[in-house]
């Protein structure tokens, strides 16, 4: 067995992970199904992901849409409670310095664009379509593997502009000292967020309505840390309609 919430995991927020884990932990127990004591929170996300044996996984849209929907179970999207955003939607920050004089978009069509993974949704699929609406893309581009490392390329100069995940930008900015140095540009439209994914064999019914009363039971420091309302089901169909990029 395995599992891990990893997507948003920083320092600060380590405790809270293990909190929830602990009292999803014990829901599903509660209703015979067993489950690993602790976090994956450093494994390969991947591996992670198509293990046999997954309990409980956060995985982003674009890559449940392109490799992982028919060999893994949708549990459900937790709620962030976003500005902008649906219930269980988010949508991303377009980040630029704050001393960057210019301020539309297509000012930046020669800019270096620092991003995470090319199957990222936040930080590639969603600014892709929106600057492909008017009419580019960033053919100057710098591959950081990490939402937190585009946002430092940033700051630091080594890129120009990047997209971040709601989420993840909201934590930037709460514990990185480096987030005075950026402003957001413009925001995305909303997709479908961070999906809750379980191995084709269990019961995703049972394990939504663990995490359910786990959300409700975390204690009010652990929840305003993690930022999480609640849980939503947003049907199959509403991840695998968003496009990919070309």
């Amino acid at each position: 067995m395995i599992a891990n919430l990893m997507m948003y995991q920083r320092p600060q927020l380590v405790e809270a992970h293990n909190q929830f884990w602990m009292l999803i932990r014990a829901q599903l127990a509660a209703a015979g199904m067993d489950s690993p004591e602790t976090l994956s929170q450093d494994a390969e996300e991947f591996f992670v992901w198509t293990h046999p044996d997954l309990t409980l996984s956060q995985t982003c849209g674009m890559p449940y849409r392109t490799r992982l929907h028919d060999k893994v179970q949708l549990v459900g999207t937790p709620d962030y409670g976003l500005d902008g955003c649906p219930a269980g939607y988010y949508r991303s920050a377009i980040i630029v310095r704050a001393d960057d004089a210019r301020t539309d978009i297509d000012a930046f069509k020669d800019a270096t664009f620092a991003y995470n993974q090319t199957f990222s949704q936040s930080g590639y699929a969603a600014p892709f379509w929106h600057v492909k609406s008017k009419g580019f893309w960033f053919e100057n581009r710098l591959h950081v593997e990490q939402h937190l490392e585009s946002a430092r390329a940033v700051a630091t100069g080594r890129a120009d502009i990047a997209s971040l995940d709601a989420v993840t930008w909201r934590n930037i900015e709460k514990y990185e000292t480096f987030a005075k140095d950026l402003r957001v540009l413009e925001w995305t439209e909303p997709t479908p967020g961070l999906p809750l994914i379980t191995a084709l064999g269990n019961d995703p019914d049972l394990i939504f309505e663990a995490v359910r009363t786990a959300i409700e039971a975390l204690d009010a420091h652990s929840k305003s840390q993690l930022g999480i309302n609640g849980i939503v089901q947003i049907p199959k169909e509403d991840y695998l309609s968003v496009c990919n990029p070309d």
